[in-house]
């Protein structure tokens, strides 16, 4: 855990979006089936926590690595999306995110002690099988876009209670 949740104050953590050509030039994007820890069973994003004195865009490229054996550059990602999301039965897991998306990446996908990764088709998401705030968030970065969100689940800490994002200002989109 990391010290600001200790001290009770949001965890700071990373996710990855990665996004290649599959099949006739359809888009996929990277999630992994979580085997453990927190969200176990979900699919989700590679990332994780930011380790003491780590930037967040080198948190994203150790975080790939170690959950999926794929290897990406600093350069090669763009700052795209802020979450905060807040458990309210569980106020120690609240995470501010900082979410990045990249095109670029060598290697092959292998699973790992935390995740078993697959491509998944860009129009065809396993929703059922995510966080149910993901898709809200997940499918305009998927499409270029860029936002600042805020999750609060439910007491249950699966369901959504309230969601809201804004979108950033215009830019040019980035890998998308």
């Amino acid at each position: 855990m990391p010290e600001s949740a200790a001290a009770g104050r949001p965890g700071t953590a990373v996710v990855l979006c990665l996004l290649q050509r599959g099949p006739a030039a359809r888009r996929e994007v990277l999630l992994g089936h979580k085997l453990r820890g927190f969200g176990r069973g979900n699919f989700v994003l590679p990332g994780g926590k930011i380790e003491p004195g780590e930037r967040p865009v080198d948190a994203a490229v150790r975080e790939l690595r170690e959950e999926t054996g794929l290897v990406a550059e600093p350069a090669a990602l763009a700052e795209v999306a802020t979450i905060r999301f807040t458990f309210p039965a569980n106020p120690l897991a609240d995470m501010h995110c900082t979410v990045f998306r990249a095109c670029a990446f060598s290697g092959t996908a292998t699973p790992s002690d935390e995740l078993d990764p697959a491509w998944h088709p860009v129009d065809r998401l396993p929703a059922e099988r995510m966080w149910d705030d993901s898709p809200r968030w997940l499918l305009p970065l998927l499409h270029g876009g860029e936002l600042d969100a805020e999750v609060v689940l439910a007491e249950d800490n699966l369901a959504v209670a309230r969601y809201t994002a804004v979108p950033r200002p215009e830019t040019a989109p980035h890998g998308a």
